[in-house]
């Protein structure tokens, strides 16, 4: 397994390490003069990181950002991921950064799926960042346990997948996602695993020690071998 665990005392800690991480590998991506590509995750975890990125010195506008993943509401649901990426990162200096969401005016997000793929096709590639969650559930993005469309995410060379999830306290009434497959996930320079207190820090080590990725498919994330997986933790 390819996994990095930067483990920290303290939120604040953790933040800085992770503000310096993203803000280095989006910096030698503008460098390259090719643009840079930023996946983002909603959550309470990220939102600081955010605030502080939104200020940032970097080129916003050779930057696009997009989601990791979306419910399949509309951009003034309470619940909409773009809505508070827009709220916590696409301010100050990185109001000019580029955004691709994945909710579109399509019905259903199996309908809406040719055209957020169509659109993801359009991101820098490979991504330069990626910042993931984890729930106590296992599930990472919008890949949660035994949801239908679980398998195709999974397994399809496709960036992005269509998925109805079991409704839990996990997903509330939001099932229907639109999420990264397993290969947009590892479609990236840098993913970042971020979880914080010591619940998900269980969670996290049952996900290490098992194989029954349907269950935990954070796995499938943590047990490939094709990307490095930097996870960060603080209590």
């Amino acid at each position: 397994m390819a996994v990095e665990e930067r483990f920290f005392d303290s939120r604040e800690a953790m933040i800085d390490a992770v503000f310096e991480h993203s803000i280095g590998a989006l910096k030698d991506a503008i460098e390259k003069g090719e643009g840079a590509s930023f996946l983002v995750s909603g959550g309470s975890s990220p939102a600081p990181i955010y605030k502080r990125l939104s200020e940032a010195d970097l080129d916003w506008s050779e930057i696009q950002v997009a989601l990791v993943d979306e419910r399949w509401v509309d951009f003034d649901h309470d619940k909409s991921n773009e809505a508070f990426i827009v709220k916590t990162l696409l301010q100050n200096d990185a109001a000019n950064a580029k955004l691709i969401g994945m909710k579109n005016s399509s019905d259903s997000a199996k309908s809406g799926l040719a055209q957020c793929e169509a659109a993801y096709q359009t991101l820098p590639s490979p991504f330069d960042v990626t910042v993931l969650g984890m729930g106590p559930d296992g599930h990472t993005a919008s890949l949660f346990p035994h949801a239908e469309g679980l398998s195709e995410a999974l397994e399809t060379k496709n960036l992005c997948s269509a998925i109805t999830a079991i409704k839990s306290e996990v997903t509330g009434d939001c099932t229907e996602r639109m999420t990264l497959s397993l290969t947009g996930i590892v479609n990236s320079r840098h993913v970042l695993l971020l979880i914080s207190g010591e619940e998900k820090l269980a969670t996290y080590r049952e996900a290490l020690e098992g194989n029954d990725v349907a269950a935990m498919p954070v796995r499938a994330v943590l047990h490939q071998e094709e990307v490095p997986v930097t996870v960060y933790w603080a209590p």
